[in-house]
């Protein structure tokens, strides 16, 4: 199937040192842009990310030290790519989570200013999580194997709910599972910390989800002593709070988000940003 597309879109995944968005580097990008006409263009660089890449990582990926150690750093090839993705929309595989705000990272290291307003972001992991149902009568179905009777009938509903949690037991006692990060671990166990720790996920304003926006649409904090708080109103009230989250070890995109929220609300004449 051709792709009905307005502009160009580039698939594209990055290896890296790590997980961690704010302190890791990438070491390999490769990206397939695809123009509404269907041509597609290939772009693909192994980067040096001028940090050592941990053991347990390059046992994932398959790329050491040595095999980037005479690489470009991503910021010699930080033009080549933008030019190369141009206005294109983003699409990945959980890209909207990790791939997207670590790129943005690397962008904002080396003083490149990769304009994401108008760009679509498409995620890969997401339509299948979405349309592969996780309702409760879809796990209903899957796990005892018999439709459910009484849907969204409060009692129905968690009793449904309790005998699909003791299936699960049953069905994933002793099954692995290998993490983004290449962790292996048997998760799914009768133990209540445990399986709460296993099930916890974290709409974000910072991509990586430490700002998120309540349901006024206002970004609040969503970790610390002032998470759920208003940013605005933080920063009016403890303004040394700004300085401090600027020196500390957020990413840099996210601290881009809280400076725009500080100019943002100075440049409308707010008395809430100092």
């Amino acid at each position: 199937m051709q792709l009905n597309l307005g502009k160009a879109i580039a698939f594209f995944d990055l290896e890296t040192t790590g997980i961690n968005v704010g302190k890791d580097r990438i070491v390999e990008v490769a990206v397939l842009k695809v123009h509404p006409d269907g041509k597609e263009e290939k772009l693909e660089q192994r980067i040096n990310p001028q940090i050592p890449i941990p053991k347990e990582t390059s046992e994932i990926h398959g790329i050491y030290d040595a095999d980037v150690r005479l690489m470009p750093t991503f910021k010699e090839f930080a033009t080549e790519l933008s030019q190369f993705i141009g206005s294109a929309d983003l699409a990945g595989y959980n890209s909207n989570r990790f791939d997207i705000p670590l790129l943005m990272e690397e962008f904002l290291r080396a003083d490149l200013d990769f304009d994401m307003k108008n760009r679509k972001m498409v995620d890969v992991q997401n339509i299948f999580m979405r349309m592969e149902q996780r309702t409760l009568s879809a796990a209903h179905k899957f796990y005892l194997n018999k439709p459910m009777e009484n849907a969204h009938q409060a009692m129905a509903d968690v009793t449904a709910t309790y005998e699909i949690f003791k299936a699960q037991l049953d069905r994933y006692n002793g099954t692995e599972f290998t993490d983004k990060s290449g962790e292996v671990s048997t998760p799914v166990v009768n133990d209540m910390q445990a399986l709460a720790e296993f099930s916890s996920f974290n709409k974000n304003a910072d991509l990586m989800g430490q700002i998120i926006f309540n349901e006024d649409g206002l970004e609040v904090f969503n970790f610390g002593k002032y998470k759920g708080k208003l940013v605005s109103e933080v920063f009016e009230r403890e303004p040394q709070y700004y300085d401090w989250m600027m020196r500390a070890d957020f990413p840099l995109y996210t601290k881009k988000i809280l400076t725009s929220i500080k100019l943002r609300d100075f440049n409308s004449g707010s008395s809430k940003i100092s």
